[in-house]
């Protein structure tokens, strides 16, 4: 009896320890399927929770703590909620693999499971029939590899010119190379936009940085101006490093600085930040003016016609008259 009593605490100690060590790795969420294995049923996690060492985050998962939960601990409730063969994925995978400047507030899951219950708060799930574990990339959580994530994001969940600026975007980071975008693209398909995905990818290995770049070039050639210098380096007026949009040289021994800020510049801090930069970057000789990339996209020729005036120069014969504005 005493050597059975003493077998069931060795086992008990040992399993307790895998299970603490499973909690650890997965930031203190466990999955109820996982603590079945364990021996520990429903009963036992009503008693935990009671004890208010334990707290229910989903039909699916418990947590070992109680409290709010940090940002790899909702990744977990995602990819535990959803089964074994879910991962973080789209914008959320991209932000966990060090792309700037794109987060959302809702964690993206991909599934290849339909699911029946009811939704995660702060959790959004993504189906696709793509086998996932050929898109993982290594390490914990379960995490989409970069180039996937944002391709299919890209695809079917974006506008194409938040697609295009967010591949821009991680190429111009250093977190992928056009070669590596061109190769998933082939190796995702069929894969929606594909081709504007090929076109884009041509456009960025070739200089464009931002979508914002392209656009540039287009109101160039429409509103009939000279193409700027692009990502002029600068120091501004406390000796800091910047590098500026769009510059040209006007008369007079002065430049125009074009400054273009996206919507991702709209939340008050990136607001304040840019506006800094602009003051700090104007002197008696150089004249610093904004638009926004929906200005840039959308009304091109007015705004070559404000660059106009301010003395950037123009390519006589083309884009659109000098005179005075016509109506929107």
């Amino acid at each position: 009896m005493e050597r059975r009593s003493t077998g069931r605490l060795i086992w008990t100690t040992l399993l307790r320890m895998d299970l603490e060590e499973l909690a650890a790795r997965q930031h203190g969420m466990l999955a109820r399927r996982q603590l079945l294995t364990f021996g520990i049923d429903a009963d036992r996690v009503r008693n935990q929770v009671q004890a208010r060492r334990w707290a229910h985050r989903s039909s699916r998962v418990v947590s070992t703590f109680t409290g709010g939960m940090d940002a790899q601990q909702r990744r977990w409730l995602g990819v535990l909620h959803a089964g074994p063969s879910a991962m973080v994925g789209s914008l959320t995978a991209a932000r966990d693999l060090g792309l700037r400047g794109w987060d959302r507030d809702d964690v993206t899951i991909w599934v290849t499971d339909p699911l029946h219950d009811e939704p995660v708060d702060g959790i959004r799930f993504f189906r696709t029939r793509r086998p996932l574990d050929l898109l993982q990339a290594p390490g914990d959580p379960p995490t989409a590899r970069l180039e996937p994530a944002l391709l299919l994001w890209g695809a079917y969940e974006a506008p194409w010119r938040h697609a295009f600026g967010c591949l821009a975007a991680a190429v111009q980071q250093g977190r992928t190379t056009p070669e590596r975008l061109l190769q998933w693209v082939d190796q995702l398909r069929p894969l929606r936009r594909a081709a504007h995905f090929r076109a884009a990818v041509a456009e960025i290995a070739g200089g464009v940085r931002s979508v914002s770049e392209a656009d540039v070039a287009r109101m160039c050639r429409l509103g009939g101006l000279q193409l700027p210098r692009r990502q002029q380096p600068r120091l501004d007026s406390r000796g800091q490093q910047r590098y500026t949009d769009c510059e040209w040289d006007v008369p007079v021994d002065e430049v125009v600085v074009l400054e273009v800020e996206g919507t991702f510049h709209m939340d008050v801090q990136h607001w304040a930040a840019d506006k800094k930069r602009a003051r700090r970057l104007t002197t008696r000789g150089r004249h610093v003016v904004s638009c926004t990339a929906w200005e840039l996209r959308h009304e091109p020729e007015q705004l070559a016609q404000d660059l106009a005036r301010l003395g950037v120069p123009t390519v006589p014969g083309r884009g659109a008259s000098r005179g005075p504005d016509r109506a929107a």
